[in-house]
């Protein structure tokens, strides 16, 4: 084809999916030209393309990626910062909460690591849930959770997308040459703020060519006839997408390339900031987990509709101080969440008390074996949820103890009342146990636990519940076992038989208090006195054993302890 003018003859380079430059490669005198053929759906060949329903189409498709984009950058940051600093960060939540404007203060400094109020949110229900935090400074956290939302809302708009290729790429090198696990999630949270201004940027762009469509115009128009519908259209998509920050930065976009007039642009805000509280209140599972998020949703649907009313004129007043449409919005989201700071936190008091109210705690579960503190909302922040497993597990813990005493006394007097109990208690421990493994696994389904402490944690815990459950087991089935077949052949254990029981009863019930608090709070020290009470306890087990008594000894230990001996509950015959 030497000679040949200007043939088209390989491609058209598409340089991203989204509103990039156009190379056309050509074949002409022996060699490739390559030329800049201006941007998708404007040139082709130098001549000017008129928009079909395709590139209409294709439009539409890049507008929905970009948004996707940004869903997805917000939930990179949220998981990073999690995975990466979650314990410190509920440390800290838990230690500022003296008082409602320090509370408030921590809402607002969380919120801004997290990238997420939400998440501060499932962090402030765990603390709720569990009685470790009041329901009153609890509010006061989320108000502050809600102005950090607002602020980043403000800052995510600046004009910084030339930072995002950068974070994206520095995030991808750490992310993929780091070691450590802390590093790897901050290399996370550059790969997911990278994203979030890549697709701003190119919302922009992609908006430019669509504000003079005529069913877009169509849309967005009867939106700002009736703010009302818009709120609720804001709040459904808000909902979907779980994520206030993403659909503010949206509509913001829409208001810069006049897409939508500033007064519809605020009413789908104020319709934002109600669909953020949604999810949080339909995940809670416990009347407990929904007093928190049912009021943060009390006191935005409250805003809601002391400022609807007033919208042509809010609007007035704020473009007299910024006349830009994009920034008018992201200024409103940052001052209606103040207002409602300023408002409500003299009141979060009688605002905790008319929810519990409302929603009192339920009657203890008729069967112990139901789980309490599996709270499902909770999956989402692997910290909280491995919290909530700890818990259930120590109520499993109290069970097995339980068991031990009944069993003692049948031992002794030959109660045979109890032994129905023990029965009992023990299908109750190994429904308890399945419900947690059950929920450790789907901890590991929703979040990968790439933090070292997070995966020993869950292993520790793992492990605890196979022990309990073997230990409920060994009683149930040895001791309850051994002591109806002496009553039914009518031989009682002798003095000296029962004071061996006893001592190696309580010698077995102090180990379990102590692997219990080594299993909480991982002290070294409290690792070695368990470990020390080994050669003790075998002593008893081997006077147990010359005395024909199967009581079999327990030990605990935590998962990866060089210090601590391996959980053990052997079965002997008498």
């Amino acid at each position: 084809m030497d000679g040949t003018p200007g043939i088209p003859c390989l491609t058209r380079c598409l340089v991203g999916l989204f509103p990039q430059p156009i190379l056309e490669l050509t074949w002409f005198s022996g060699h490739f030209n390559v030329r800049f053929a201006g941007h998708l759906g404007d040139v082709w060949d130098g001549k000017a393309r008129r928009r079909g329903p395709m590139s209409g189409t294709l439009s539409l498709v890049e507008l929905a990626g970009h948004v996707g984009l940004l869903l997805w950058g917000t939930h990179m940051v949220g998981t990073g910062v999690q995975r990466g600093f979650g314990t410190v960060l509920r440390r800290w939540l838990g230690r500022n909460l003296g008082h409602r404007f320090r509370a408030f203060l921590t809402g607002l400094g969380v919120t801004a690591l997290l990238q997420s109020s939400t998440a501060t949110g499932l962090l402030a229900t765990s603390f709720t849930a569990t009685g470790v935090m009041a329901l009153a400074p609890a509010l006061a956290v989320m108000l502050g959770a809600n102005v950090g939302t607002a602020l980043l809302t403000q800052v995510l708009f600046f004009n910084v997308a030339l930072l995002g290729p950068p974070l994206v790429l520095v995030g991808v090198l750490v992310f993929r040459w780091a070691d450590d696990s802390r590093a790897k999630n901050i290399g996370r949270i550059g790969i997911g703020l990278g994203l979030m201004l890549m697709a701003l940027s190119g919302l922009v762009h992609t908006l430019g060519p669509l504000a003079n469509t005529p069913l877009l115009r169509s849309v967005m128009g009867a939106l700002a006839s009736d703010p009302v519908l818009a709120a609720l259209v804001a709040a459904a998509l808000t909902w979907a997408c779980h994520s206030s920050i993403a659909i503010v930065l949206l509509v913001a976009t829409f208001a810069a390339t006049h897409v939508i007039e500033p007064t519809g642009a605020l009413a789908l805000v104020l319709g934002a900031n109600i669909g953020g509280a949604l999810p949080a209140l339909v995940g809670a599972s416990t009347s407990a987990a929904r007093r928190l998020p049912l009021g943060n949703l009390v006191v935005r649907t409250v805003g809601v509709l002391l400022a609807l009313p007033f919208l042509p004129a809010i609007t007035h007043a704020l473009e007299l101080v910024e006349p830009s449409p994009g920034r008018l919005v992201v200024n409103f989201h940052l001052a209606f969440n103040l207002a409602l700071a300023v408002l409500f936190l003299a009141f979060v008091s009688g605002l905790a008390q008319l929810l519990t109210r409302w929603l009192p705690d339920p009657p203890a579960p008729v069967d112990p074996g139901r789980p309490v503190y599996l709270d499902v909302a909770a999956l989402d922040s692997a910290t909280v949820a491995l919290a909530n497993a700890a818990r259930e597990t120590l109520r499993m813990a109290d069970m097995v103890e339980t068991m031990l005493r009944d069993a003692l006394e049948v031992l002794r007097h030959g109660d045979q009342t109890r032994t129905g109990a023990i029965a009992a208690q023990n299908r109750c421990v190994d429904k308890l146990g399945g419900a947690i493994r059950r929920y450790l696994a789907d901890v590991g389904d929703e979040q990968t636990l790439d933090h070292q402490r997070e995966g020993a944690r869950g292993q520790d815990i793992l492990s605890a519940v196979i022990n309990l459950e073997h230990v409920a087991d060994i009683v149930a089935n040895s001791l309850v076992e051994f002591a109806m077949r002496s009553v039914k052949r009518g031989r009682a254990l002798t003095v000296e038989e029962l004071d061996t029981v006893a001592a190696m009863h309580g010698e077995l019930l102090e180990s379990l208090r102590l692997a219990l608090a080594v299993f909480l709070q991982a002290e070294p020290r409290d690792a070695k006195r368990l470990a020390a009470r080994k050669g003790q306890f075998r002593e008893f087990e081997a006077s147990a054993t010359a005395l024909s008594v199967p009581l079999a000894p327990c030990e605990f230990r935590l998962p990866n302890s060089a210090s601590t001996p391996r959980p053990r509950a052997a079965r002997r015959r008498g």
